[in-house]
């Protein structure tokens, strides 16, 4: 069954190719790291993030949307600069720019349930819930690692993410069910 949904099938074919540059960032991030207990915590979330790229090509080959070879080339290129620059830029900027991508990346799954339900679809809301919960997940744990660092107030009003500013609105003390996460992330934009 193919779909009439250009936002979605972009949305889809862009979050397949950035989740492997996720992946790839995240074993540069890994190695890059000294304490054995980040190195596991960071290998999980890659570990989830390829989870996350077959979840979204299942999605994908369900409705026939090819994957964009553009999508791949650009963010295999974006992953591999990044893992290869966590070697050279701290300890900080890493966990940072980690949990500020992850922050936007929650309400991707989102807009793509949105854009399921404007087609009256609702088998993968279950899915596409969990991804997002997930990403929320990692946020969480990469600000976790920085809050108290120095750098943090500089680079959050510099980034427009940390403590106080989030790219999604979801709190996971306070989590709504799939049934009601209708309201999450009504004013992102996927651009």
């Amino acid at each position: 069954m193919k779909i009439d949904h250009p936002k979605l099938i972009n949305l889809l074919q862009r979050a397949y190719s950035a989740e492997r540059a996720a992946s790839f960032a995240y074993i540069g991030h890994a190695n890059a790291v000294k304490k054995e207990s980040e190195k596991v915590a960071i290998k999980q979330i890659e570990a989830d993030e390829w989870h996350h790229r077959a979840k979204v090509l299942e999605i994908m080959q369900q409705y026939d949307i090819p994957i964009s070879k553009f999508y791949e080339i650009k963010f295999y290129l974006i992953g591999k600069l990044i893992s290869f620059s966590c070697y050279f830029i701290g300890w900080f900027m890493p966990f940072f720019f980690a949990g500020r991508l992850e922050s936007g990346n929650v309400c991707e799954y989102f807009v793509m349930l949105h854009y399921f339900h404007e087609l009256e679809i609702t088998e993968h809301d279950q899915d596409l819930y969990d991804l997002g919960i997930k990403e929320k997940e990692h946020e969480e744990y990469f600000l976790n690692q920085i809050k108290d660092s120095k750098l943090l107030p500089f680079f959050e009003k510099l980034f427009n993410w940390g403590k106080s500013k989030s790219y999604n609105d979801i709190e996971l003390k306070a989590l709504q069910s799939v049934e009601k996460s209708d309201i999450y992330c009504r004013n992102f934009n996927t651009k």
